[in-house]
């Protein structure tokens, strides 16, 4: 029950506060709410616009990773309460009707998986356990995206040494969990390779952006420029407060995460991973975020996504709601400190783009490969064709499913085709 009811929370507060502009979660649609709220766009074109960035992402990429981990991606909630909110006109009457239809939505998305998982090994080729393998890569290979966002904007030299030296580092980290080198009070230590990985790359990433420094003396045009905007923000803050609070509370029951990689750490049992992920990712998307919501006065419904890690590492999930508010509360107070250090620190600033652009195009070939894993679990050999048939024709199509989609898609739609060839006699699962 207290599954459901943060669930259904969530939904209707998200719901609620993406009709009034408030909070979003696709970074995409926080440059255009102004243009509706000022009366530059029609509130029937953002809605639609909401419903082309996000309704792909929820049935092509949420709803499918959040079914091989059996735990919620929260782009599958919170894409869906975007086009929720944003479909409704903004009045005491129908924002009501936003956060009702946010709650069944959210309800929807609880129960609904459930019955799907459910349906799935009741199939004659239960292919649950395959599916699984979509997310093995993930863990690994997202290592390497501070790697790629250094080479992006800086070079690719220096992209090349990042990644060497976060790969020394992370055979170093297996070699000493191996020889049990690192020991309290008799205890052997064990560290994440991928994680200490992760770190290094980020330090170099931080170490890189911050070298390029503003030689304009007038340090907070970005902060002075938009003051109306973050005070619209911080009038708002007790409403997002209490969207992290629950966030980070559904998190702290392994109910949902907030990228693919914690999840597939969370889902394996390596809560420790999962956390450290989870910051490592909140630290790379701070400049993305912090600078939309400067300039849009539109926040995030989970501020800097930095409730996921608190929810990890708390102790239960009323302390975590607690410490996700309590960060919320700290992310809105220190926005106008967060601009002016942007200004002083335009590479830190810039590299917001090349995490989120370095980040998915990671996502996409350890998705893809991952697919083709667990399609070939499912039916062997007919997998790896399979996943390769759909990459080449998604591509000659157009692309109309992402490519972070293309391998889990690829996979469900295998484990249709494999029911189909066991009731048709063509195919005998290995038990």
């Amino acid at each position: 029950m207290l599954e459901a009811f943060l669930l259904v929370s969530i939904g209707m507060i998200t719901a609620v506060m993406a009709n009034l502009g408030i909070a979003v979660f696709n970074d995409g649609l926080r440059p255009i709410i102004p243009e509706n709220m000022e009366g530059r766009m029609s509130r029937r074109e953002l809605g639609m616009t909401a419903f082309a960035m996000s309704f792909g992402l929820v049935i092509g990429f949420g709803i499918p990773i959040s079914i091989s981990g059996s735990i919620l991606l929260i782009h599958s909630i919170l894409l869906g309460t975007d086009i929720i909110g944003l479909a409704f006109r903004r009045g005491k009457l129908t924002t009501v009707m936003a956060g009702i239809l946010g709650g069944l939505y959210g309800a929807g998305i609880y129960f609904g998986l459930q019955a799907v998982v459910k349906a799935f090994q009741m199939l004659p080729l239960n292919f649950i356990d395959g599916f699984n393998k979509i997310g093995e890569p993930v863990v690994v290979s997202f290592m390497a995206f501070p790697a790629i966002a250094i080479a992006l904007q800086f070079t690719v030299k220096k992209g090349i040494l990042a990644f060497a030296v976060a790969a020394l580092a992370r055979q170093l980290v297996v070699y000493s969990n191996t020889a049990k080198l690192i020991k309290i009070n008799g205890t052997a230590v064990v560290l994440s390779p991928e994680g200490i990985a992760l770190i290094v790359g980020m330090a170099f990433l931080i170490g890189f952006a911050m070298k390029e420094k503003s030689e304009d003396q007038n340090l907070s045009a970005l902060a002075s420029m938009f003051t109306d905007r973050v005070a619209r923000i911080k009038k708002y803050f007790w409403v997002i407060m209490i969207s992290g609070g629950l966030v980070a509370a559904a998190t702290n029951l392994l109910l949902i995460a907030g990228d693919p990689i914690s999840l597939n750490l969370l889902s394996s049992g390596k809560i420790t991973e999962g956390g450290i992920a989870a910051l490592a990712k909140a630290i790379g998307f701070v400049p993305l975020i912090a600078s939309t919501a400067i300039a849009t006065g539109v926040f995030g419904p989970v501020g800097f996504t930095f409730v996921f890690g608190v929810g990890i590492f708390s102790p239960n999930p009323w302390l975590a709601a607690i410490f996700g508010a309590l960060v919320i509360f700290l992310e809105i107070q220190t926005l106008s400190k967060l601009a002016k250090f942007l200004d002083r620190y335009p590479g830190i600033r810039a590299s917001g783009e090349n995490i989120r652009t370095a980040m998915t195009r990671v996502l996409e070939i350890a998705l893809l490969i991952g697919g083709a894993n667990a399609a070939n679990a499912i039916v062997p050999g007919f997998g790896f064709f399979g996943i390769a048939g759909f990459y080449l024709l998604n591509e000659a199509a157009g692309r109309p499913i992402v490519r972070m989609a293309v391998g889990p898609v690829g996979a469900i739609a295998v484990g249709i085709i494999g029911n189909i060839l066991v009731l048709l006699g063509l195919f005998t699962p290995i038990k």
